[in-house]
């Protein structure tokens, strides 16, 4: 709202100043001039739209709670697992999860931090891991010519790298990268390379924001 000027009718449905605009109560004279210093509704309108807050509708409001629920759940499937399948949990099995507990989120603060928190309720309630994956990657030399620095880029460390005849990779990667990993070997071996996971390394040490 900074840098409004006079040509605030752009913006206003109407200058009249409301107490309850649901209820159509409309502000008096004299509780304008006790709020404002004046009862010049030109001056009154700059400084509300200046200095006030914007409100949100109850439907934008519950859209940003919709969002935020979705991107917290997104973030958990990124950095957890199911310790029984040792793979990631889908989206919308969390999203459930969340709403099962009857987990409740802040708008405002960000998605890994409300992630961290939400983690200590589900796994009252599901078997659920924060981890490293241990993935290996395998195939043709000629293969992965075409993808080899995108599936470097998906691991957080490499442990080896072997490029004789085959080409094989096995390092940490976040569960929620192993999805996209299989998929790009897939797609440039035409099914005949191989993305596995071979074990997990427990990460519930980082559950602090650094």
């Amino acid at each position: 709202s900074s840098g409004i000027n006079a040509e605030y009718g752009e913006v206003l449905q109407t200058d009249t100043v409301f107490v309850n605009v649901v209820r159509g109560e409309v502000a008096k004279a004299t509780d304008l001039k006790k709020v404002f210093n004046t009862d010049d509704r030109n001056k009154i309108c700059l400084e509300i739209l200046e200095k006030g807050e914007f409100q949100l509708s109850e439907k934008e409001r519950q859209s940003a709670l919709s969002n935020k629920f979705t991107e917290i759940a997104n973030c958990i499937s990124n950095m957890c697992i199911n310790p029984t399948t040792e793979r990631p949990y889908p989206v919308s099995m969390l999203e459930k999860a969340m709403k099962d507990a009857h987990i409740s989120v802040n708008p405002n603060r960000s998605a890994k931090q409300q992630a961290l928190e939400v983690l200590k309720t589900l796994k009252e309630s599901i078997p659920i891991e924060r981890v490293k994956m241990v993935v290996r990657v395998s195939m043709s030399q000629s293969d992965a010519k075409k993808c080899r620095d995108k599936i470097k880029a998906m691991y957080i460390s490499i442990t080896t790298e072997e490029n004789d005849g085959q080409f094989e990779i096995v390092g940490l990667s976040e569960p929620g990268n192993y999805k996209p990993l299989a998929e790009l070997v897939g797609k440039h071996s035409r099914g005949k390379g191989m993305c596995e996971v071979i074990g997990v390394q427990d990460n519930s040490e980082l559950d602090v924001l650094k």
